[in-house]
């Protein structure tokens, strides 16, 4: 943490917004964070949630380069930053720190490569599943119905992060609901039967819900 700033950002507030220069990096110490990205069209996306150990900003190691999301705070957070010009002296002197920012991007650019074959190879339900699957690795806790996404979470970002509309995701869940697998809770999602979504994402067996056709988005 060497030369680094302390900072806290109030649940609702932003580290920075898409099309900023980018000129701090955090180190997230405490809290969680929503990633989004404004469409050209003006729609929000909600690309990902960090917490506690993630980077946020990692983009200021390339020159002139501006952020290509915004990062809002969802509870309050503690981070350690450093300016742009702090962190390229840091990584002229320690390689290291460098070649694992690189590491971090390509794994980020892969993790993105994933969700967007996702959207284009795999039926509604099975997104949203290996959607809830992600959170539950990231930010899972276990309580006494199951395993809780530890992350405040709506239907609508469920829907931004899946490519697919409210609707879908409020029909497949309420249908998850009345078979047990989930309880959806606001802004909250337990998993009481995991193994069944993992099935489901994977495609292990046959759709359970072959009947519900996905409505127009």
């Amino acid at each position: 943490m060497d030369e680094g700033h302390v900072r806290r950002v109030e649940s609702g507030s932003f580290f920075f917004h898409q099309g900023e220069a980018a000129e701090w990096m955090y180190i997230l110490c405490s809290g969680r964070v929503k990633l989004v990205q404004l469409t050209p069209e003006g729609e929000q996306v909600v690309v990902n949630y960090f917490g506690p150990g993630q980077g946020l900003g990692i983009i200021v190691a390339l020159n002139d380069a501006d952020y290509p999301l915004s990062a809002e705070a969802v509870e309050s957070c503690e981070v350690v930053g450093w300016h742009r010009d702090e962190m390229k002296r840091l990584m002229l002197d320690h390689p290291q720190l460098a070649l694992n920012g690189m590491k971090m991007m390509g794994s980020r650019f892969t993790r993105l490569q994933d969700r967007f074959r996702d959207i284009s190879t795999k039926r509604v339900e099975q997104r949203i599943a290996r959607t809830l699957l992600r959170l539950v690795r990231q930010f899972g806790k276990r309580v006494e119905k199951g395993v809780l996404i530890d992350v405040p979470l709506t239907r609508q970002d469920i829907a931004e992060m899946t490519g697919t509309n409210l609707y879908n995701v409020s029909r497949i869940l309420s249908k998850w609901e009345q078979e047990g697998w989930i309880v959806s809770q606001r802004k909250r999602v337990i998993l009481c039967k995991a193994h069944e979504l993992v099935v489901l994402a994977e495609d292990l067996t046959a759709d359970p819900f072959s009947g519900l056709d996905e409505v127009s988005e």
